[in-house]
């Protein structure tokens, strides 16, 4: 059994101890951690998942961006601890997490990652976004919080000052 809770600057580096487990050891070299650099995260977005031990079983993380100069939301990363995976944990968090975007007024989300699993919480292709080199155009995908949000939004990604 896990809790949502939001993230505090106390377990920023159990967070990033997770990330490291989950992901290949060079991710903060991607071309997503570079829109990253020296911004901070939207603590309100920031979330956490803990079992009833203490210990974290998953996390997520959003980011500002403007993509040709419109703001939007950069999601990521989320993770879950492999002893965790398969038990709808990253769904969970995501759900919440868009749920209290929407809220708190976004517009529209962006993210790197695979079509198939994020579909079915609406995510799309972006035609026209552009994430910095080397990603893949295929799975830069978005989702509109408030409809329209998406529509002659184009342009490079960059970050949020």
């Amino acid at each position: 059994m896990f809790t949502l809770a939001q993230e505090t600057t106390d377990d920023w580096w159990e967070v990033e101890a997770l990330y490291d487990l989950a992901f290949a050891p060079g991710r903060t070299a991607l071309s997503s951690y570079r829109l990253r650099d020296e911004v901070p995260p939207v603590a309100a977005l920031c979330r956490i998942a803990r079992d009833e031990n203490g210990q974290i079983g998953g996390a997520i993380r959003y980011w500002p961006v403007l993509v040709g100069g419109t703001p939007a939301l950069l999601l990521g990363p989320v993770a879950v601890h492999p002893i965790a995976q398969g038990e709808g944990l990253g769904a969970a968090l995501i759900r919440d997490t868009l749920a209290r975007a929407g809220e708190k007024g976004f517009a529209r989300v962006l993210l790197v990652g695979d079509a198939p699993y994020y579909s079915r919480f609406g995510f799309a292709r972006l035609d026209g976004v552009e994430m910095p080199p080397p990603t893949n155009p295929d799975r830069i995908l978005g989702l509109e919080l408030q409809p329209g949000a998406w529509a002659g939004v184009t342009g490079e990604v960059s970050r949020a000052a």
